[in-house]
């Protein structure tokens, strides 16, 4: 089958280890199920992976991808839930949890394999493209909303960066839940993007907000920290799913403690969580912004352009 997969490490230039050509089939095992992919979405964790963060250079060749939507063999129109070993489905209770494209095949080719457990129902209303978006970066900013930051009608949250995925699916998200969405972007065309997405402020980096928020979502790591650390209220919450920028230095910790602010890691979501978000999105009639779409043969012209930071919204692999 044709897939896209991990060829080898670089740190420095992590779309030369990326490789599209022709894998193995998956492995039938009992308490799985193979799916036929039509389609899938790149995340920034698929860049880290070609840098060698999460995998082992024995583990090479290894097909990338997390977040997929495709058709069982029995005709069944699902999306995949990426994290295995959560709860034990397919793989027994003592493994540890890993995302699909770290210790089993990833969704990027034409067929993936998972725990027959992980298969969520697509519901009709939304393409295969749009349901392929969902189960990373729309997932994870499901669950910093409503359940790290633990979000209601009529509160405010800052989205510290505003054109990637997770950025897209918050504010979407939170507009469509009443929530007042502030975000921050270097771009006008992002902020431009995010005010027609629903936000109500979109600023440049480290402006000051129009008043302290309830929730600040964190993705970003030392170039936004402080400014995060600033900008929530005393006895607000930060929703931490990432450091793209790295780790920051210092951590604050002075104005942490004195403001009594919590700080919550947030990874991905569970299937349950997966399930709610489906219903949130046709309920609401809320669909992912694909910044665009690619055959699976021009993977490379994809993953450059999420390399690139210009996307808004997702890119899909077809």
């Amino acid at each position: 089958m044709l897939a896209v997969y991990a060829d080898h490490f670089d740190a420095t230039d992590p779309l030369a280890g990326l490789a599209t050509g022709e894998r193995p089939d998956p492995v039938e095992r009992e308490g799985w199920t193979t799916v036929t992919v039509r389609a899938t979405s790149l995340n920034h964790h698929d860049l880290w992976s070609l840098r060698g963060v999460g995998l082992r250079a024995e583990q090479l060749p290894m097909i990338l991808g997390t977040d997929a939507a495709g058709v069982t063999d029995d005709g069944r129109e699902v999306v995949l839930h990426g994290v295995i070993g959560a709860d034990g489905h397919g793989v027994g209770p003592d493994e540890t949890r890993t995302l699909l494209s770290e210790k089993y095949p990833g969704t990027f080719a034409e067929r993936v394999s998972v725990p027959t457990h992980n298969l969520v129902d697509k519901p009709a209303a939304l393409s295969f493209e749009e349901a392929a978006c969902l189960p990373t970066a729309w997932l994870t900013a499901y669950r910093m909303l409503f359940r790290s930051a633990e979000l209601t009608p009529g509160q405010s949250v800052l989205v510290q960066g505003a054109g990637g995925g997770l950025a897209t699916a918050a504010i979407a998200l939170g507009a469509a839940a009443g929530l007042e969405v502030i975000v921050t972007s270097r771009s006008e065309t992002k902020r431009s993007a995010a005010l027609a997405l629903g936000a109500s402020h979109a600023l440049e980096p480290g402006a000051r907000v129009p008043h302290r928020v309830d929730a600040v979502l964190e993705t970003v790591g030392a170039a936004t920290w402080s400014h995060s650390v600033r900008s929530v209220r005393p006895g607000g919450i930060i929703a931490v799913a990432g450091a793209t920028s790295g780790d920051p230095s210092p951590a604050e910790l002075t104005r942490i403690f004195f403001n009594e602010i919590t700080v919550r890691g947030t990874t991905m979501g569970t299937r349950d969580e997966l399930v709610s978000l489906l219903a949130f999105l046709v309920q609401a009639d809320v669909r992912p912004t694909i910044d665009g779409t690619f055959p699976i043969g021009q993977a490379q012209d994809a993953f450059a352009r999420l390399a690139s930071g210009a996307q808004v919204g997702k890119i899909v692999l077809v």
